[in-house]
C-alpha cells in the first residue's frame, strides 16, 4: 500500500520547489498563469505583494515584467527556497542565467500582514493560495489585502473553480455512443464548506498530503465585500495548445474550466 501522510506545505516544500522550478510546472505555465497574467495586465513600476508566494515562480515573472515585488508565505522552507533562487537566478526558457530581480521574501501569515503599512501596494496577487486557507484565514487575508492596498489598488487571485472542482466531489464522466464521445463534469456538495485532501506523489509509492478548502462561489463574493473589496472582473482559465497536447485532461478542461481568476478593487 502506498505510504500517505497528511502534512502541510512546510513538509512538502522541497518537493514543491523542485516541481515548480524557476517558472512553474506545466499546469501553472500553460493553464493557470496565462489567464492570471492577462487579468493583471501591465505591472511595470507597480508595487506588487505576492501573497502565498510559494517558491516565488510567479513573483519572478512579475519582476521580469518590471514590477517591484514582495513575496510572503507561511512556510519558512518555501521562503528560503525563493530567497535562494533570488540570490542565484537560474536560466529560464526565454533566456540565460540572469541577475537578481530585487524581490524580497518574508515568512508571514496571509491573515496578518503587519509587516506592511496601509496602502503599501498597488496590487496584491494570490495565485492558488486562497484555497489552502481556512475560511477564517481567507477572510482575514482579504481584509489585510484591502488594508495594504492603495485607494485604487486591486486584489487579483486565481483559485480552483468552486463550481467544477472538488477532489472527492467532482469527476469527469466519459460517455461513448457509437462513434460519439461526450465528456461531462459531475459535481456534488457544491453549497457545502468542506476540506479536500490533495495527494502529492513525492516518490514511487510515497504520497504526502495537504489540505485545501471548498467554498461556493457566493462565499468569495460576500467575503470580499465584507473586507471592503468589490469584484470587478471574473475570468475562467483556458488551457494553451501546449497544455491540451501534453495533459490528458487538456481537451476536457478546454470545455469545462477547473480554475478561475477573480479581481476585486477597494470600495470608496
Amino acid at each position: 500500500m502506498a505510504q500517505q501522510k497528511v502534512l502541510g506545505w512546510e513538509e512538502i516544500a522541497d518537493y514543491f520547489d523542485e516541481k515548480q522550478g524557476d517558472e512553474g510546472d506545466l499546469w501553472h505555465r500553460e493553464l493557470i498563469n496565462p489567464t492570471l497574467l492577462r487579468v493583471l495586465g501591465n505591472v511595470s513600476g507597480r508595487r506588487v505583494l505576492d501573497l502565498a508566494c510559494g517558491n516565488g515562480a510567479l513573483a519572478r515573472q512579475l519582476a521580469r515584467k518590471g514590477a517591484k515585488v514582495v513575496g510572503v508565505d507561511l512556510a519558512p522552507t518555501l521562503v528560503a527556497r525563493a530567497q535562494r533562487r533570488e540570490s542565484r537566478p537560474a536560466p529560464t526558457r526565454s533566456g540565460p542565467l540572469g541577475t537578481p530581480l530585487g524581490i524580497s521574501y518574508h515568512v508571514s501569515d496571509a491573515g496578518d500582514l503587519g509587516l506592511f503599512g496601509d496602502g503599501a501596494f498597488d496590487v496584491v496577487v494570490c495565485n492558488m493560495g486562497v484555497l489552502d486557507m481556512t475560511d477564517d484565514t481567507a477572510h482575514r487575508a482579504f481584509k489585510e489585502a484591502a488594508r495594504v492596498l492603495t485607494a485604487e489598488g486591486r486584489l487579483v487571485m486565481c483559485t480552483q473553480h468552486p463550481c467544477f472542482e472538488g477532489n472527492d466531489t467532482a469527476a469527469w464522466v466519459v460517455e461513448k455512443l457509437g462513434r460519439t464521445t461526450t465528456v461531462w463534469r459531475k459535481v456534488a456538495r457544491y453549497r457545502e464548506h468542506y476540506e479536500m485532501v490533495n495527494n502529492w506523489r513525492v516518490a514511487p509509492g510515497q504520497f504526502l498530503q495537504t489540505i485545501s478548502y471548498h467554498r461556493p462561489l457566493s462565499w468569495y463574493v460576500r467575503s470580499l465585500r465584507e473586507a471592503g473589496l468589490a469584484v470587478t472582473a471574473f475570468e475562467e482559465n483556458e488551457p494553451t495548445e501546449e497544455f491540451i497536447l501534453q495533459d490528458n485532461e487538456g481537451a476536457w478542461i478546454k470545455d469545462v474550466p477547473l480554475h478561475c481568476v477573480i479581481e476585486a478593487r477597494k470600495l470608496g
